[in-house]
């Protein structure tokens, strides 16, 4: 039963999920997707025409301006669609949920008040007064609007199982149970009710996530192609407003000054510039013409890396994400498990951090990071050669081939980018000297990319898995079904009914146990071939200050500045 007119503020808020935490996780760093990533870049020099006011790094001019860049222009701006890392950080910036990650934790944002249950289950939110971009006032059916919008399956949003902590919504995604049945209602304009289908230890963190944000219910059914571009049928409410969006060039972001809490933010403008090239993005920041080069907004090219380290320029430090080549298990020769497991164990991943990525990341022999604290030794051996080729020889046996020449041409298919390109150049390299192969290299464009492997159109391909929130789940449960983020079509019933488990048990020690079996179960079958534990890589402006980054790869520009 709800506790009536019980209302707890932030920081008792904070107090419980942290207590909850504790009790139902057991681990204590913090977050951050590149769901997956970032992508592409110009040069931002013809920006000044739209900008005469604005600075460069380092002067003190009357618009106070942060200059990055992506390697690619977002894939998306629609909060529903959106699930790389670049989208996200736009989003982030333009869009405020129920709550929002902060330096001290989940705060309450949207919301100014909070209800909670005894039996932590019924959530109800009391929303702030605060507007859309467009002076539209937002209402708790906007939030119902938008949760119910992307669990509707012809939507088909590759996220809508974030949203399955919520009362009946997976029922009502595959088509199984009424959207009628979801728990998330608008009691009235200013009320949201939400009910959970377990206790969720960390559902206020995941409440500030993208495919929790609202979205303007009145124009999206207005305007089916509202988020395509700039302009006024973007519609937002968070710190900033979408101000342009050049498509392939730049994307940039001006304060919202009708925002809620505008006090705070004090950033005029922001502008990432699309930079596909890592050596532009470096020259352009030392040329004074970006205030940020590097994670997470871009990469820096490998072999600067060690100079910009000895220069004392350098900031490095771990994040929460998995670098790996995944498999498409329905394609031969990997719908074979040995073979899978043959070229995961080939890859000599030290030499790949050592002289190519160089960027001090930690070899990866298992899918879930080490600073989640879920295993302590891993699942297998680094550049295990004489396993790999008696694996690779068995997988050859049973699907039928009399010597590795009468295998299928083989494709290993990544992103654009130098670091992508020489790191799978690397491992190409490796399973030609362990096996005796030729394996071929392709690359795309970033949304290219992302269409060609949710289709299926590949046999090795890179990727990479940033924590949506701090909880080993939110890498396992990937895999968890097929569709979605889980294109390698690999699936196993055994797997999935350990995940089931852990939604609802309450015992932290059984709950780890759950979770670790499962993930065993997954680096047995090995669809993916996990290759290193990411790390944050970047130089930046001294003068700019308060830029929240976590481990997770959340970047927010709420509360940045320049000094």
């Amino acid at each position: 039963m709800m506790k009536k007119g019980f209302k707890i503020s932030f920081l008792t808020v904070l107090a419980l999920i942290f207590v909850m935490g504790l009790a139902l996780v057991g681990c204590s760093e913090d977050t951050t997707t590149e769901p997956e990533e970032v992508e592409k870049t110009d040069d931002t020099n013809d920006q000044k025409d739209d900008n005469d006011e604005a600075n460069t790094p380092g002067e003190e001019m009357t618009e106070k301006v942060f200059r990055a860049s992506f390697p690619s222009e977002p894939p998306t701006l629609d909060p529903g669609q959106a699930t790389d890392t670049t989208s996200s950080t736009v989003l982030r910036g333009v869009f405020e949920g129920l709550t929002r990650v902060t330096p001290d934790g989940p705060a309450l944002a949207g919301a100014e008040n909070l209800e909670i249950s005894d039996d932590y289950l019924t959530y109800t939110f009391t929303l702030r007064d605060h507007s859309w971009t467009n002076g539209d006032p937002v209402t708790a059916h906007d939030y119902e609007y938008a949760w119910k919008r992307v669990l509707e399956p012809a939507f088909a949003a590759d996220y809508a199982y974030q949203l399955y902590y919520i009362k009946n919504a997976e029922a009502a995604n595959t088509g199984e149970g009424s959207m009628d049945d979801v728990g998330v209602k608008a009691i009235d304009d200013k009320t949201l009710e939400v009910t959970l289908e377990n206790p969720t230890p960390y559902i206020m963190e995941l409440l500030a996530f993208t495919t929790y944000k609202p979205v303007n219910k009145k124009i999206v059914e207005a305007n089916e192609t509202w988020a395509n571009d700039a302009g006024d049928l973007y519609v937002s409410n968070g710190p900033f407003k979408l101000d342009i969006w050049e498509h392939g060039n730049e994307v940039q972001l001006v304060k919202n000054d009708d925002y809620w809490d505008a006090d705070t933010v004090q950033l005029d403008r922001i502008i990432y510039a699309v930079v596909e090239d890592e050596g532009t993005v470096l020259a352009l920041y030392e040329d004074g013409e970006l205030d940020w080069a590097g994670s997470p907004f871009s990469s820096l090219p490998t072999d600067s890396l060690p100079i910009l380290k000895d220069q004392g320029l350098l900031t490095t430090q771990i994040r929460t994400g998995t670098y790996m080549y995944k498999f498409n298990v329905e394609k031969e020769p990997f719908n074979n498990k040995k073979m899978r497991q043959a070229f995961a164990y080939a890859i000599d991943r030290q030499s790949i951090i050592d002289h190519v990525a160089q960027g001090e990341q930690i070899p990866a022999m298992g899918l879930v990071p080490p600073n989640m604290e879920l295993v302590k030794e891993p699942y297998f051996q680094d550049n295990n050669i004489e396993m790999a080729k008696q694996l690779f020889d068995d997988a050859l046996e049973e699907l039928g081939y009399a010597s590795a020449a009468d295998l299928p041409p083989l494709v290993l298919s990544h992103n654009t980018s130098e670091g992508h390109q020489k790191i799978a150049q690397a491992v190409q390299e490796q399973w030609r000297q362990v096996f005796g192969i030729e394996l071929t290299l392709e690359n795309a464009e970033w949304g290219v990319y992302l269409d060609q492997i949710d289709e299926g159109d590949y046999q090795i391909a890179r990727y990479g898995w940033i924590g949506d929130f701090n909880d080993p789940i939110n890498f396992l449960e990937i895999f968890k079904e097929l569709g979605g983020n889980n294109n390698t079509r690999w699936h196993n019933d055994e797997y999935t009914s350990l995940l089931d488990l852990t939604y609802s048990e309450g015992d932290v020690t059984t709950r780890t146990q759950l979770l670790k079996d499962a993930e065993a179960i997954f680096m047995d079958e090995m669809p993916i071939a996990p290759v290193y534990y990411y790390t944050y890589n970047y130089v930046s402006n001294l003068e700019i200050k308060d830029i929240f980054l976590d481990s997770l790869g959340n970047t927010d520009l709420k509360w940045a500045h320049f000094e």
